[in-house]
């Protein structure tokens, strides 16, 4: 049997909709011959299976074991092109390509005037949407009509389209430098995470310098803009410059309304922009305008012309409940969010070959640390077992390393202590091997090797010594961000002070916005 979860064909046939299915059988119908056909006869096969098995396949007798590779291809490829005819799956882009086939076939056929024309407006339509590559390409056909035949049509033509490739050229290289040093960036980011040092942000700085070209912001246009801000809020966020993550973060966003064509165009663009914003904003703890922000991209979501599709659905789902499980976080408000674990488990489901396991992860943890803040310990330990017992995941450090902290500190609060020495040796020696521990997580190490020889009668006087330790890295530019994935000096204060967590940060929320 072939995993299901890796054949291609499989999962291509099991994300179409009814009416894209549908779809597809008129298509390969059109002809009276195609409706017997084995690849029909596959496609519906695939469509019934719940799980793919090419040995179901093979007894069908629809095709022979030799013949199956190719048959699926052409499957496959049939498939797409169904899928391409689909009025849903078409945009300005298509209708742009389109434009510069059919331009094309009138050249070939040395019908010159009409195929100058329809390029004329195809490229006009490019320029309009922003699609600058496409724009510079329609150009260069015209340069080249242009050269084989005189026609006439406009004076001093030569120099209008020299003009035009040169000026599309100039703003597509500045783009693709921008695109390349935010994705070089990004690169950097997923290699060797957010700078530690003064000395790593001061050659993260240069890096960012040295290739960010020259330009001039009023003849940017929309895309060269994107790129700009995108370029400069990696840059942030590495540095851990985080007013600067929220400052072009904002930007993005602000682009896309004030363009708001360019929103059903760009749709992945303008959610990413938006995550990112939010993002920024809970890194900064600015409550009110986090809550206005989710509002308002739910109701750009909710607009009849926002694009509905299966990539955009999976990422409108992956970035409102993460931030909506934030808000809750910011607010301190862990009771009222629980309606929204049986909303993500679902979605999960919905989306399970959309979204990737690491994403899955941090939902679990986002999810067990709404159960601590609940005092719910026992589903919160539960939540962390799926991230910690995960094997075969390669998942970032950081994210690890707090889930077993987290997972011995819901232990301790649920008085599920019996296995807690044999948990503490093992988390002790996770953390240990971890790279570049953080001076947050090495004070952790030093408690948490204390603790078992710590008397029940000194444990307040300890908690006391502990959160005055880490009280001193609370606003550290290096080691703050470790208290984002883990509130432990609310947890502390709560043990303290004997009261719940969510009342202890509730409080710190509504101080912030005095």
């Amino acid at each position: 049997m072939t995993n299901g979860q890796k054949d291609t064909l499989f999962i291509l046939v099991k994300s179409l909709s009814k009416s894209e299915k549908r779809q597809f059988k008129l298509y390969v119908g059109r002809l009276g011959g195609n409706t017997d056909s084995k690849f029909l006869a596959l496609f519906n096969l695939m469509d019934k299976m719940s799980e793919y098995d090419e040995q179901v396949i093979l007894k069908s007798g629809i095709v022979k074991k030799q013949q199956l590779s190719n048959l699926k291809a052409h499957l496959y490829k049939q498939v797409l092109v169904s899928l391409r005819l689909n009025p849903t799956h078409q945009n300005v882009r298509f209708q742009i390509r389109e434009q510069l086939d059919f331009a094309t076939i009138l050249y070939h056929k040395g019908l010159y005037k009409q195929s100058l024309k329809m390029l004329d407006r195809a490229k006009n339509i490019a320029i309009d949407n922003e699609e600058k590559n496409m724009a510079y390409e329609i150009v260069e056909l015209e340069k080249v009509i242009e050269t084989q035949y005189i026609t006439r049509s406009i004076e001093n033509r030569a120099d209008e389209l020299s003009v035009q490739a040169k000026e599309l050229s100039m703003q597509n290289v500045i783009a693709s430098k921008l695109s390349n040093l935010s994705l070089q960036l990004y690169g950097i980011m997923l290699k060797t995470g957010y700078v530690k040092s003064d000395e790593e942000s001061q050659v993260i700085t240069k890096y960012f310098y040295d290739r960010i070209p020259e330009y001039d912001i009023e003849k940017l246009g929309f895309r060269e803009k994107l790129w700009l801000y995108k370029a400069h809020l990696w840059y942030s966020f590495l540095v851990q410059d985080f007013l600067g993550c929220y400052k072009y973060s904002n930007k993005w966003v602000n682009l896309f309304y004030k363009n708001p064509n360019m929103i059903s165009l760009n749709p992945v663009f303008f959610l990413k922009g938006n995550n990112y914003l939010l993002e920024s904003m809970f890194l900064i703890k600015h409550r009110t305008k986090f809550r206005e922000t989710v509002e308002k991209l739910e109701e750009t979501l909710a607009w009849e012309k926002f694009p509905k599709n299966d990539n955009v659905e999976a990422l409108s789902f992956l970035y409102i409940y993460n931030n909506k499980l934030n808000l809750h976080f910011l607010e301190g408000r862990f009771a009222e969010g629980e309606y929204l674990v049986e909303d993500i488990l679902t979605g999960l489901e919905a989306h399970k070959n959309r979204i990737d396991a690491h994403h899955v992860m941090v939902f679990y943890y986002k999810i067990a640390c709404l159960y601590f803040g609940m005092g719910e310990n026992k589903q919160c330990i539960t939540y962390l077992k799926k991230i910690i017992d995960n094997r075969t995941l390669k998942m970032r450090e950081d994210l690890l390393c707090f889930s077993r902290v987290l997972s011995l500190v819901a232990h301790y609060e649920a008085g599920m202590d019996y296995h807690l020495d044999v948990q503490l040796r093992s988390t002790y020696k996770f953390l240990i091997k971890m790279n570049d521990l953080h001076e947050v997580q090495k004070e952790m190490i030093k408690f948490l090797r204390r603790l078992g020889d710590i008397y029940p009668h000194e444990i307040k006087k300890e908690f006391i010594k502990l959160h005055k330790e880490l009280k001193k890295y609370e606003n550290h530019p290096y080691e703050k961000r470790a208290f984002l994935y883990l509130d432990i000096l609310s947890w502390l204060e709560s043990r303290i002070e004997n009261r719940p967590i969510a009342e202890i940060i509730k409080e710190k929320s509504e101080e912030l916005i005095r």
